[in-house]
């Protein structure tokens, strides 16, 4: 029985020994917990890891320009690397990710189990439309989707009227992407492609990832009824610690842990850090610590991602780890008067409204406090905007998120489609 369908006493017992060899490594390898930690030993029981200070980007982002490329906290001789990765960068200073021959096989193997449970098998042709240029995206998760046994087409990001042919000459049925990228083929089909709609190209399963969207059920349908494919939630990680550890499977939209025996969760509060329960309905941020990681291993890291744990009992897939989902980025999260508001929460309400193509970004020019929340609203194609659709905008996102917005429609257009992350919420103040 592959990890994530073991059940709780199998899993407790290779944890355990897992974290053992784990904790030996770190403690005698890494400076930068060394340092951290000053003179502590990381605890037997992974219960007790409370007891040990939080570690987070901040301080890599520190340790990596103090001692480049990898930072104290590279555990392993640097010749024992064999792969180079770079973050992404969207929430600042990209960070060089450094994983050794084992590192790159447990992470393909996680990665794989995620691809597998969101319906990607050896009879499908993927092609894969993510970023190849040192980010996780590119490398790594092709890797997970060839664990699967699938064909993986490495296409990457670009030349986008090339990737609609690929498609249709290959016989493509399976695409992996972000959420916003079916938008930019979109638009690009109604141009260069006279006569071809989504549908012709014959795509029946979206592996997507990498940035929020599918937990709003309008864009799902939206995405079923356009391009006639079934999305999925394949691909939720944090590319420090594993490019991809949780999923969604045919029975269950919400994301599934999927790395239990190689990754100890935990939650906090995001702004006390104060430890939470693991529980069914409790939200918090997600914090993390790897149990077999050579080159840069983590331990109590704040991965900046606030979830809410929904289930921990067994799915009816048999998959046993909890499932949660991602409300939002502790550094995407807006405060205004009180209530905390992210981006997916917005976008659910704008979504409701079929004058507007669901496009958007919330300018902050200005530090906090906030009294209304910032909305910049894209108009549907071809759709002129009826004179009371703004107010009608805000009214939804009063009564439905508590807050007052100030919506501006904005022709549609205005904001550039991209290949990769999408960020809504630009702050432009200093």
């Amino acid at each position: 029985m592959t990890p994530e369908f073991a059940d709780k006493d199998t899993l407790a017992r290779v944890q355990r020994e897992n974290w053992q060899a784990q904790r030996a490594h770190v403690a005698r390898h890494s400076d930068f917990y060394a340092e951290l930690w000053q003179g502590a030993t990381p605890p037997e029981r992974l219960e007790d890891l409370a007891a040990l200070p939080l570690s987070d980007k901040a301080m890599l982002r520190l340790s990596q320009a103090a001692h480049p490329p990898f930072g104290t906290y590279l555990a392993a001789p640097a010749r024992d690397a064999v792969r180079l990765h770079r973050t992404s960068g969207t929430t600042g200073q990209a960070m060089n990710l450094a994983l050794s021959a084992r590192d790159c096989a447990v992470t393909e193997e996680v990665g794989g189990r995620c691809q597998a449970a969101a319906g990607l098998t050896p009879d499908h042709r993927v092609v894969h439309c993510l970023n190849y240029q040192m980010w996780m995206g590119g490398l790594t998760d092709h890797m997970t989707l060839q664990a699967t046994g699938a064909l993986v087409v490495p296409f990457g990001v670009g030349a986008t009227e090339l990737l609609v042919r690929t498609i249709q000459e290959v016989g493509t049925n399976a695409i992996s992407c972000t959420p916003s990228y079916p938008a930019v083929l979109e638009r690009v089909i109604a141009e260069k492609f006279p006569g071809l709609v989504p549908r012709d190209l014959g795509l029946k399963l979206g592996l997507f990832g990498g940035e929020p969207g599918l937990d709003d059920p309008a864009f799902r349908d939206r995405l079923r009824q356009v391009w006639g494919m079934e999305p999925r939630n394949a691909n939720y990680g944090v590319s420090d610690v594993f490019c991809n550890f949780a999923a969604e499977c045919e029975h269950d939209t919400r994301l599934h842990f999927m790395a239990a025996d190689v990754l100890w969760p935990e939650l906090i509060d995001p702004e006390t850090a104060e430890p939470l329960p693991l529980a069914a309905g409790q939200e918090g941020e997600l914090v993390l610590t790897h149990l077999a990681r050579d080159c840069q291993p983590l331990v109590r890291f704040r991965t900046g991602d606030i979830i809410a744990v929904d289930e921990t009992d067994p799915c009816q897939c048999g998959r046993t780890g909890f499932r949660f989902r991602v409300v939002g980025r502790s550094d995407d999260m807006v405060v205004v008067r009180g209530l905390n508001l992210f981006p997916t929460m917005v976008a659910a309400v704008l979504n409701e409204f079929g004058d507007l193509s669901g496009d958007y970004r919330i300018p902050l020019d200005t530090p906090p406090p906030y009294d209304a929340l910032p909305v910049q609203a894209e108009l549907a194609k071809g759709r002129d905007a009826p004179s009371d659709l703004a107010e009608r905008v805000a009214q939804a996102i009063k009564a439905k998120l508590g807050a007052t917005a100030m919506v501006t429609l904005v022709p549609h257009g205005t904001f550039p489609l991209t290949e990769g992350k999408t960020k809504r919420v630009i702050r432009s103040y200093q």
